[in-house]
């Protein structure tokens, strides 16, 4: 019964302060005051709370703007016993009333006589107690009740309160317990075969810092937390009549690759804000993660340092600023092979897990700093992107030089195949023609494989890529056999005795032509069948900051690439160039009879034959012009390797035919197409 009335008679208590007037909102509640204790009046980010403990009535929500103070404290009376209470809201002079008991309390203004105003808050120890017979009402709907709880919370919108969820306050130490949660998570190294959900659930955890961030209780204005990989920084912005630009820099991390980074927020940020929610206090949230774990795309792109820093509004989504957000990354000199570019994470809605986009942000490169000027709030990091010195005009260009030359050399192998088989039948010829027959498949395999690789790419089926992948690598390694089979043949010709004939020899040179490269692809494969499919290589191109990617049908794994594909030329290249050596010993030797011309379109095409040519790409690691030269050297006689075989042998053929005699020299015999162990039959 006793409850019953004071729930009818408490409503008429906070009438008479402010006549007539109907409130927006009103908070009634039941407290029971065991010591003597006070009323305290403090700020909120966005939103009305309510605590109760034995020392006292906690009450917090945006300040006006012409406050004086950021804390009041209001004594409450000496009785003890049960009071109750009710908090009421006028939206349209813009003022907090509490009624406690008898006495009623404008909150946030000067105090009077009977009230004491306090001092900034400090840390003290408080003892929470439950309110009981708790209600709340809105503006034109029905009285509801809650259960009994030490704290509610209820948000702002629109200057009105709504919404209503209990809640706890959130102190420093919350802040740091969630912290060495996400460092935890973060450290605990992900499963090979971890994807976007493990990154999701990263991410969410992430989103739950940023909700406990916007509600700690913390002094001054602005406050660090964190000790490990993240860092989280609350800046507290007050808003004025001319909002200004608000600048911070973290503290240099010594041993890292990014010594730190500063943050330049424009005055045209807190503008928008303002016109956007009359909050009276706005909170800029900095979280500093030093670990790319959560934020992987598909492509695998490296962030410079593992340095992502996250920039956010509490309780606003800010985008197409007018003055840009400058972002600056301090960092050690970076390599002169890579580009930095600044880029922000894209959540992806569907289930991957996103991926990493430069819209609206330009890239602004110094000796040791990276400027990123962007003009919407998020996730930021800045990307290493393989800059090779090379132009996206130039990669064009070689594009095109190598499908051209890929397409004549298939020709042109065919034609040169086709010859050599309706030639001459004599054993002394077989052996060398059959040799160059098996190259030249090689290398027609090759053309074609690598013409049809993009296109095999971008086709549905990954089952096929994987089969155009070793395809193409099983024709790159017979065609780097077949090459060294040319230099032992080479060797025979030159160094073993000359008439020295092996039973079932070219089959034997065929199990290795072509066996060894089968062993390899089908080692490699059983060894795991993700060996092989898509293989995307990131082109930067200049125009608009853009970072594309070409995929083709290849070894996904680099590992195996540099040491089977590099080691196994490197063997074969030592050796051709034995053999080519001793070649060019036995020319000078030549020499003294003459045909000076014939020796040297000799030396020329037994160097395209045994692949010494291929030797340019050793200087692709290195960088500026000359490497550029050596590229397009490389693309263009390597895809034409086909081609310049067909133009050799041909050249060679013309020749003999104009010099017949010299067929009866012992010493040029050997160098002779038409001869019995020539080069090209």
């Amino acid at each position: 019964m006793k409850v019953f009335l004071l729930l009818l008679l408490s409503p008429l208590q906070g009438v008479g302060a402010n006549g007539d007037q109907e409130e927006d909102f009103r908070f009634c509640g039941d407290r029971n005051q065991t010591q003597n204790s006070s009323v305290i009046y403090e700020h909120s980010p966005a939103n009305i709370s309510i605590e109760n403990t034995a020392q006292a009535l906690i009450i917090k929500r945006p300040f006006l703007p012409n406050r004086r103070s950021s804390y009041y404290k209001y004594t409450l009376p000496p009785t003890l016993g049960r009071y109750r209470f009710c908090i009421y809201w006028f939206k349209a002079n813009r003022t907090l009333r509490l009624v406690y008991g008898k006495q009623s309390f404008l909150l946030g203004r000067d105090p009077s006589n009977s009230i004491t105003q306090g001092k900034e808050s400090q840390k003290t120890e408080r003892t929470s107690t439950s309110i009981f017979n708790v209600s709340y009402v809105l503006k034109g709907g029905k009285n509801t009740s809650l259960a009994s709880a030490s704290e509610y919370s209820f948000s702002l919108q629109g200057n009105y309160f709504s919404e209503i969820k209990e809640s706890m306050t959130v102190w420093e130490q919350d802040v740091e317990k969630h912290l060495n949660t996400l460092d935890s998570l973060i450290a605990q190294p992900l499963p090979p075969a971890a994807g976007a959900k493990e990154q999701q659930m990263l991410r969410r955890e992430l989103g739950k810092l940023e909700n406990i961030l916007a509600k700690v209780e913390f002094e001054g204005q602005n406050q660090t937390f964190g000790k490990a990989t993240v860092h989280a920084t609350v800046l507290r912005v007050q808003p004025t009549q001319a909002p200004q630009h608000l600048a911070f820099a973290s503290q240099r991390e010594k041993g890292r690759e990014v010594h730190g980074f500063a943050v330049d927020l424009p005055s045209s940020l807190f503008m928008m804000a303002k016109e956007k929610e009359e909050v009276l206090e706005h909170r800029v949230l900095l979280v500093d993660i030093n670990s790319q774990t959560m934020f992987q795309d598909e492509n695998r792109s490296h962030v410079l340092g593992d340095k992502v820093v996250g920039i956010s509004l509490v309780d606003m989504v800010v985008a197409n600023l007018s003055d840009p957000v400058v972002l600056t990354f301090f960092h050690n000199q970076l390599p002169r092979n890579v580009t930095p570019l600044c880029v922000f994470w894209q959540e992806d809605t569907t289930d991957s897990s996103g991926s990493w986009d430069s819209y609206g942000c330009a890239t602004v490169t110094r000796d040791s700093q990276t400027d990123c000027r962007c003009n919407h709030l998020t996730y930021f990091a800045v990307l290493m992107v393989s800059s090779p010195d090379i132009t996206y005009v130039h990669r064009d260009y070689l594009s095109i030089i190598t499908y051209i030359g890929c397409l004549i050399s298939a020709l042109a192998s065919i034609c040169t195949i086709l010859f050599l088989y309706f030639r001459s039948k004599q054993r002394d010829q077989i052996m060398s023609m059959q040799i160059h027959m098996n190259l030249l498949g090689a290398i027609f395999l090759l053309d074609i494989t690598f013409l049809i690789s993009e296109h095999l790419a971008s086709s549905s089926s990954e089952a096929v890529c994987r089969a155009g992948g070793l395809f193409l690598h099983f024709s790159l390694l017979s065609c780097l056999t077949w090459m060294g089979i040319e230099g032992y043949n080479l060797y025979r010709l030159v160094i073993e005795v000359f008439n020295a004939y092996h039973d079932h020899f070219l089959l034997k040179l065929c199990l290795v032509g072509w066996g060894i490269p089968f062993f390899c692809v089908t080692l490699i494969f059983l060894a795991s069948w993700t060996n092989y499919g898509p293989f995307s290589i990131p082109i930067h191109e200049s125009v608009g900051g853009r970072s594309t990617n070409a995929t083709i049908c290849w070894i996904t794994s680099p590992l195996i690439h540099n040491v089977v594909n590099l080691g196994f030329f490197s063997l074969v290249f030592l050796f051709n160039s034995v053999m080519l050596g001793a070649m060019v010993r036995e020319i000078v030797r030549q020499n003294k009879k003459g045909h000076k011309l014939k020796h040297v379109l000799a030396l020329l095409g037994l160097s395209i034959l045994l692949g010494i040519p291929w030797a340019l790409v050793f200087f692709s690691f290195t960088s500026g012009i000359f490497r550029l030269v050596s590229l397009y050297i490389f693309t263009i006689i390597n895809s034409l390797q086909g081609f310049l075989i067909f133009l050799w042998y041909w050249t060679m053929v013309l020749q003999a035919r104009k010099s017949p005699d010299m067929q009866s020299s012992s010493d040029s015999v050997k160098l002779q197409p038409n001869s019995r162990e020539s080069h090209l039959g």
